[in-house]
């Protein structure tokens, strides 16, 4: 078996490799979403690019009783602007030649465009396909951030870039930046003052602190992670210079929470073990703590509706249903925490429609009979919300 020879026999292989050879590092997306473009327009299919250069494709419903969907997925990859040659190995897996495939998340976007090509040319009775590919996903989010999703009617979205064949990840969690500081009043000589008691090194009192505050998993349900911190890093004077009593130290944690109530929690816990610190240090130094909030909470909701259907079509196409949560950040946090054109609060879910190994790294690859499935999956989806 070749690339060449399931290229020419599916349709999805060949698209995905198509989109997967047009380099699109984050914020160089113009090249692919062109493509994209120019493949919507040979295919008849209503495409246009917003004011930030997320593409935006429209299918018009053919029954105005039921209601749209969305889905979305995002156009840059983790990689350079270099060639992308694709090939088949031995285990039936394409990879990219000395580089990253981007299959996170061409994947998404070959499924969907494929679907949406599909769906336009059917007679199926439907309530409308609303798809978004974005840029800008890897980095800063920001092709989401300047999407105006008041232009979309749907309220559940399918946010394409779960890296597994059938996962339904119906919680995520937050990225909050805490940032903790002790100031001693006064430094010194590390060796003429070192008697004085009103001297304090800031990097012992930090470290003193540290020892009082939370660290790794804070809070959890049914065996998964809701909530947790980690502190990432220590400054305090110069690791060359040992004569200084330091005057200032910093320690900043990441704090990631799929629970809006559990984070705050956690928060509050570390607060209060600031204002305990500065009552037992109050004579000689001062910490503070500032919260940075860099990425919401994608937080579950009641409604089990998607996630009800969503196995009911994996059982149907033959691919075991995982639903699950995750412990980071995607573009589902933006959509749960936004509303649509009827003001109605969007319900995003992350979907797996093909399995991506060893992401973001030159040793990437992608199960291509998983994304032929992951599209049966799609389609009986669809099928199902639209019945």
């Amino acid at each position: 078996m070749t690339i060449e020879k399931i290229r020419k026999d599916y349709e999805l292989i060949d698209l995905f490799c198509n989109l997967a050879e047009v380099p699109s590092p984050s914020m160089h997306e113009e090249k692919v979403a062109e493509w994209i473009k120019n493949y919507c327009d040979k295919n008849e299919i209503s495409c246009k690019l917003d004011d930030f250069g997320n593409v935006v494709i429209n299918i018009p419903a053919t029954d105005q009783t039921k209601a749209p969907m969305m889905l979305s997925a995002h156009m840059d990859v983790i990689g350079d602007d270099s060639p992308v040659k694709t090939y088949l190995d031995e285990n039936d897996n394409i990879h990219a030649e000395g580089r990253t495939l981007g299959g996170d998340d061409k994947a998404g976007v070959a499924n969907a465009l494929l679907f949406a090509k599909e769906l336009a040319h059917s007679d199926m009775k439907h309530g409308g396909l609303e798809v978004m590919f974005t840029r800008d996903e890897e980095n800063n989010l920001s092709g989401i951030r300047n999407a105006n999703l008041k232009n979309f009617n749907s309220k559940y979205v399918l946010v394409l870039d779960s890296d597994t064949l059938g996962q339904c990840e119906i919680s995520g969690a937050s990225y909050t930046l805490a940032k903790f500081k002790v100031h001693s009043f006064k430094g010194g000589h590390s060796g003429i003052d070192i008697g004085d008691k009103k001297r304090a090194n800031a990097a012992k009192l930090i470290a003193d602190l540290i020892s009082d505050l939370p660290q790794g998993v804070f809070y959890e349900e049914d065996g998964h992670v809701v909530t947790s911190c980690n502190i990432g890093g220590i400054s305090a004077g110069d690791i060359k210079v040992t004569n200084i009593i330091n005057t200032d130290a910093q320690a900043n944690y990441s704090i990631r929470s799929s629970s809006r109530k559990k984070e705050e929690e956690l928060k509050s816990k570390m607060t209060l073990t600031v204002d305990e610190f500065n009552i037992k240090n109050k004579e000689i130094a001062k910490a503070t703590v500032e919260f940075e909030e860099h990425l919401p909470p994608f937080e579950k909701v009641d409604d089990d509706y998607i996630p009800t259907i969503f196995e009911a079509a994996a059982n149907k196409v033959g691919v075991k249903p995982d639903i699950t949560s995750f412990h980071a950040g995607a573009e589902t946090h933006i959509y749960a925490n936004k509303t649509n054109a009827n003001n109605e609060k969007f319900i995003p879910y992350l979907i797996g429609l093909a399995t991506v190994c060893n992401m973001h790294s030159k040793n990437e690859y992608l199960e291509y009979k998983t994304i032929l499935k992951g599209h049966e999956l799609l389609t009986e989806l669809f099928k199902e919300y639209n019945k």
